[in-house]
């Protein structure tokens, strides 16, 4: 579940060393500046279309940039797990419990890839958990959306997980080559995801009346996050309210494209994945809860309602105190678990100490 940063809404934590914990191999990074005019190395490799590495120097707008969206993208992962979450204890058979238990690891150990590429960059990944839970960086506003029924794991899977397949993909050739690899192996695991989504809607639609009810309201619910959240701010100028973000995130797109981070704007994404969408639902005889797709043959696009900044600004306001719930759940679970990584790292300490003297 990926999603493009949001200007303002996140901070950067700063690059330093990282402090290893006993047993961890040591990944050399580095953390100085490149100024302007000492780039034509990094210049010439994204050139070249090769990958940046943690020992390569590169520009401190690239690392932080690079540390921003990779962190707000693996604290999306590890929020996301709430909402399908709580239906672990009430799926409707063994088989779907067991199927939303192993989507739900799926997106811990996706967090956990993410947090390891952002340690190549130089920060803890114990500072970026401090940061989320301070709320000094934030998750995806997606998954404030609440999860009323078992429905809702089928529309989460299918669209969120949809919507990050069309994000991730080109994230697989993305410049920094820890950030890539990471990606290829998250991509195989959501496409599984959209699928197992799209059968739990599947079988609901084609069930009793109240089933195919709640199948159309989990569409309905998860929609427009879907569209409008999962793929950033719009790419559009403007003016009045507003013009100021909008020209940065644009100016954040060109960069982060210029960079080699990115190769779409967040619009293409966002139109890519409704073209996607529209023929899915159809064949799941559900209807999505925009009046205005329609096919258009000029473009050879669906057509459907512009996410504008007031929409999506609409979209991210509705669930921030649901927001700060999640967090807050998240922040008692990781100080519950604090005694495992004491015992973890005191056991891999110990270890560490034994093979020395053997």
């Amino acid at each position: 579940m990926t999603v493009l940063h949001q200007p303002g809404r996140d901070e950067a934590v700063s690059p330093r060393p990282c402090a290893t914990a006993a047993g961890r191999k040591h990944i050399p990074v580095t953390t100085s500046s490149l100024q302007d005019g000492d780039t034509q190395r990094f210049d010439a490799v994204l050139a070249a279309g090769e990958s940046i590495e943690p020992g390569d120097d590169m520009p401190d707008g690239y690392r932080r940039m690079l540390i921003r969206q990779i962190a707000q993208h693996a604290h999306s992962e590890i929020i996301g797990m709430q909402p399908e979450g709580s239906w672990l204890t009430r799926a409707p058979s063994l088989h779907r419990k067991a199927s939303l238990l192993a989507k739900v690891q799926d997106e811990a150990g996706h967090g956990l890839y993410l947090y390891a590429a952002a340690e190549t960059l130089g920060v803890r990944r114990e500072d970026l958990l401090d940061a989320l839970h301070r709320g000094r960086q934030h998750h995806s506003a997606t998954f404030n959306t609440p999860a009323l029924t078992w429905a809702d794991t089928g529309a989460i899977a299918w669209l969120t997980d949809g919507a990050a397949v069309v994000n991730q993909v080109p994230l697989c050739r993305t410049s920094y080559g820890p950030y890539a690899r990471a990606m290829r192996r998250v991509c195989l695991e959501e496409t599984f995801h959209v699928r197992q989504g799209y059968d739990v809607l599947w079988t609901l639609s084609r069930g009793t009346p109240e089933q195919r009810d709640m199948a159309q309201g989990a569409l309905d619910r998860w929609w427009l996050p879907a569209v409008a959240l999962m793929f950033g701010p719009p790419d559009t100028e403007p003016r009045g309210a507003g013009a100021r973000t909008s020209v940065l995130s644009a100016a954040v797109t060109r960069r982060a494209m210029a960079w080699g981070i990115k190769h779409h704007t967040n619009d293409e994404l966002r139109q890519r994945f409704v073209d996607t969408c529209v023929p899915q639902a159809e064949r799941l005889g559900l209807s999505l809860p925009d009046p205005a797709i329609a096919w258009n043959e000029e473009r050879g696009h669906y057509d459907f309602t512009p996410v504008d900044w007031k929409s999506y600004r609409d979209a991210v306001a509705a669930g921030d105190e649901r927001a700060r719930r999640r967090v807050a759940h998240r922040a008692a679970a990781h100080e519950e678990g604090a005694w495992v990584r004491e015992a973890t790292t005191a056991y891999l300490a110990a270890a560490g100490q034994q093979r020395e003297s053997a």
